[in-house]
């Protein structure tokens, strides 16, 4: 992972509803939930949802496929993990690589 696109999934959970958005779909697993289900749940209207959702799939970190007429969300966790990865590259590197 490059340092911009670091940054750029960073900022995406740097939203308070973004985060939120985030740790249900990863709760939630590949199930996934629609927009509709979402805005529901987090009691977010639709236009914002929808903004929201645009962010974080632009940062890698939810996937949307389709099924039938409505389009699922799920967190993806291949983005999560390459992130975690990238914050924890050099853990501990200066003190032996024991943390």
């Amino acid at each position: 992972m490059e340092t911009k696109d670091a940054v750029g999934a960073l900022s995406a959970l740097a939203q308070e509803s973004r985060l939120d958005i985030f740790r249900l779909l990863v709760r939630r697993g590949p199930l996934g939930l629609s927009p509709g289900e979402l805005s529901e749940v987090m009691e977010i209207p639709p236009a914002t949802m929808s903004f929201h959702l645009k962010e974080l799939s632009r940062a890698g970190l939810v996937t949307s496929r389709r099924e039938g007429r409505s389009i699922i969300y799920s967190a993806d966790f291949e983005g999560m993990r390459t992130l975690i990865d990238f914050l924890l590259e050099n853990c501990c590197s200066e003190n032996g690589g024991t943390c």
